[in-house]
């Protein structure tokens, strides 16, 4: 009788503990939209797009690599969770001219901690703050959203290219 009371508190036990789906990727990134002054969509067309940033050791990667397409309008990027500043090197090869060009942005932020459970690693959500950018290809990056969290499909930048490119 002693062996059934046990499995019975045993089988309440587990009944009662609660199943926590903490996220695998608690990474959180950002939308860029390209978009023309006239505030329609803009494509790449057959020019060629890279985003690099500089990794915590000091070399560098590339977060987008080789974006080009007539139907593509835009891209994400992983923001940090561990530095109050994004910087990236937007790198441009353009067909018409032949020529590449460089510009960096600098996304300044406010890094906010977000817990599913105690079961699980604290994820980061973000509040933008500014952006800055050079100016070679790139007219302005203009904050469009500036709340980041799991939601990838929300818009967070317009990102404006020169019209003479």
């Amino acid at each position: 009788m002693r062996q059934i009371v046990y499995a019975l508190i045993a089988l309440i036990a587990m009944a009662a503990c609660t199943s926590i789906d903490c996220p695998v990727q608690n990474l959180v990134y950002t939308n860029y939209v390209m978009m023309k002054a006239n505030g329609v969509a803009d494509t790449l067309d057959t020019d060629t797009l890279w985003i690099l940033t500089r990794r915590a050791n000091g070399t560098d990667t590339a977060l987008v690599n080789g974006l080009t397409g007539n139907g593509v309008t835009s891209f994400i990027l992983q923001i940090s969770h561990n530095q109050p500043e994004d910087v990236f090197v937007l790198d441009y090869h353009c067909y018409g001219d032949g020529g590449t060009y460089k510009d960096t942005f600098r996304i300044k932020k406010e890094d906010i901690p977000h817990f599913e459970s105690v079961d699980c690693q604290a994820a980061y959500f973000h509040v933008i703050n500014s952006v800055t950018t050079t100016h070679h290809v790139l007219d302005s990056i203009v904050i469009k959203y500036p709340k980041v969290n799991y939601d990838v499909t929300r818009t967070h930048y317009y990102i404006y290219f020169k019209a003479d490119r």
